[in-house]
């Protein structure tokens, strides 16, 4: 059965970012799809919620609450996941993100920081984790990132988010390189998708009609069909797959938020 290629059963997955939004979605899907899950994010409640829907689908969840941009709790998470679980098999790297600043607003220490939040944090958990993705009977694994549609458009206002997440793009071929062929590395770039980081387009009309007739299939996403897209880069489904970067954008070329910038 093809649907059996999407299941990643007994498997042990790290999802950072996993108290809400894509994070808590890929998190429940990995442990529909089979997988025990390590949560790890700041907030405890939230993560709590999350680990009860894993062990709803009859999975065991292993909560870390702690500052992901710490690299000391990053590094930590690969120990858990064996130390609790067993064994660990894939990533999901949901950490990121940053605020919209014009260029001159953009100082180097913001960018700075905005690179390691988006891309060193998860450098790290990725050294920790690799030596033992590799242990056992059967060696390796997938990494899966989460970048955005920015990494690869235009539009005034994101400078540094999309300068790092077109660094995390390339993370992922070249680490994709490194790693072949044991593990597997792919990221998934996500257009404007229905999580608290849209609460004020969602709660506006204005803004959200802007935003979905400016997406070609006039809509905002939701978390599951990201995560949809992670169990399948996860999954024995995506295991001819690696050094990509699967665009889940609704169709996006550019930004379909506009904030207006004048011309300096």
């Amino acid at each position: 059965m093809i649907l059996d290629r999407f299941r990643v059963t007994d498997q042990v997955a790290i999802v950072t970012g996993s108290g809400r939004g894509i994070g808590a979605a890929a998190a429940v899907a990995l442990a529909e799809a089979g997988a025990d899950i390590v949560l790890a994010a700041r907030t405890e409640e939230q993560l709590r919620q999350v680990a009860t829907q894993v062990e709803a689908a009859g999975r065991r969840a292993v909560v870390v609450v702690g500052d992901l941009s710490d690299v000391d709790v990053m590094t930590s998470l690969a120990r858990t996941a064996r130390d609790e679980l067993g064994r660990l098999d894939i990533i999901v790297n949901n950490l990121g993100g940053t605020m919209p600043r014009p260029l001159l607003d953009t100082s180097p220490r913001f960018l700075e920081e905005a690179f390691h939040f988006n891309v060193g944090a998860g450098h790290a958990l990725v050294r920790a984790a690799v030596p033992l993705m590799l242990e056992g009977e059967a060696p390796g694994g997938a990494i899966v990132s989460v970048s955005s549609v920015m990494g690869h458009a235009g539009a005034r206002g994101y400078l540094a988010y999309g300068a790092v997440k077109g660094a995390l793009d390339q993370y992922t071929r070249l680490a994709a390189q490194d790693l072949a062929p044991r593990i597997r590395v792919n990221a998934v770039a996500v257009g404007s998708t229905a999580t608290s980081a849209l609460d004020i387009v969602l709660t506006n009309d204005e803004l959200r009609t802007a935003m979905e007739d400016s997406t070609p299939l006039r809509r905002i996403g939701n978390p599951d069909e990201i995560a949809a897209a992670i169990v399948f880069l996860a999954s024995p489904a995506g295991s001819y797959v690696t050094g990509e970067v699967l665009k889940v954008d609704g169709g996006l070329q550019t930004a379909n938020l506009d904030f207006g910038l004048p011309d300096l």
